[in-house]
């Protein structure tokens, strides 16, 4: 992936010489998940944590039950917010935190044009960079082992940026230069949720889920929310291809669709426990993420991405 000639953000609080600020994991705090191998053990718990992981929504929400994944009525509910020591803000100077700058930067442009051409205005997410452990906001710890998430009352998007290295080192998602391309699929994703719920997607969908009368169903529709952001990841690299031609290199694509397969439900669980539960799915399966992700970058538009709509996954 070429970036030299993206537009760079400022929209970026860079926490990573934080020590984790926030205090403790009180008040309904995060999950603690082991980033080295072995392990993991078996259990729907554990098979969630896994599938959280990956990178989504808050992943607490698919534990606690506290938004998304209630299916028992629950009224969704955040912690106040304990802040952080003051981070560096604007655009990172550093390799990483260069690239994520300009990634974001040219998410908010394409993203801002789609909006405009239908009357709406689009205002981005802020992305916090941090290292090992920092204060979520209203979504409470936020810690490496959770992954890449979006927090929707915060409207941020926290990232721990050794997650790219884990993507490439222990899920085999990507190699060489290619993982560059991987981020961008990655927080592109997690851009994904920002729209939907600027879009009011997010809020319908919680209500859905809180009416749900089986933890099966919940997951079902958590699926399409999943599915639905990979494709919107996918409508961004259309029209990112559009506007700057030849910033996609050999092998990008075939990158993306190897980390959407490494970081399927069916994949991870596999791994976890040795088997796949369908019911317990959350993110998609392997071949359902790189379908939907390339049905958004084959066909560019948001309509092409209703998840809801679809008859078949």
């Amino acid at each position: 992936m070429r970036y030299d000639d993206f537009r760079r953000s400022d929209d970026i609080d860079d926490r990573r010489g934080d020590d984790g600020g926030g205090g403790g994991g009180g008040g309904g705090g995060g999950f603690g998940l082991p980033m080295g191998g072995g392990g993991l053990g078996i259990g729907t718990v554990i098979v969630l944590g896994l599938v959280g992981w990956a990178f989504g929504i808050d992943p607490r929400i698919l534990i606690g039950g506290a938004e998304i994944l209630t299916g028992g009525g629950q009224a969704p509910s955040y912690q106040s917010d304990r802040r952080s020591a003051p981070a560096k803000t604007g655009a990172p100077t550093d390799e990483m935190g260069n690239m994520i700058s300009g990634i974001l930067g040219e998410i908010d442009d394409r993203w801002s044009e789609i909006f405009q051409a239908s009357g709406q205005t689009f205002t981005g997410p802020r992305i916090v960079l941090f290292r090992n452990v920092t204060n979520g906001g209203r979504c409470g710890r936020a810690e490496s082992a959770m992954g890449p998430f979006y927090c929707p009352p915060e409207k941020q998007i926290f990232l721990d940026t050794g997650f790219f290295r884990q993507v490439e080192t222990r899920f085999h998602g990507c190699s060489g230069n290619a993982c560059k391309f991987t981020a961008a699929y990655i927080i592109a994703h997690e851009a994904g949720h920002h729209v939907q719920n600027l879009l009011g997607i997010l809020p319908r969908v919680t209500r859905l889920q809180q009416q749900a009368g089986s933890k099966a169903e919940s997951n079902a529709l958590q699926v399409r929310i999943e599915l639905q952001a990979d494709c919107l990841s996918g409508v961004w690299v259309n029209r990112e291809e559009k506007k700057r031609p030849g910033f996609l290199e050999a092998g990008d694509i075939d990158s993306a669709l190897t980390t959407a397969s490494a970081i399927g439900d069916d994949t991870l669980q596999r791994q976890a426990t040795g088997r796949v539960v369908p019911d317990s799915f959350t993110h998609g399966s392997a071949e359902q993420r790189k379908r939907w992700f390339m049905t958004g970058y084959q066909q560019g538009t948001v309509k092409a991405c209703d998840t809801f709509g679809a008859g078949s996954l």
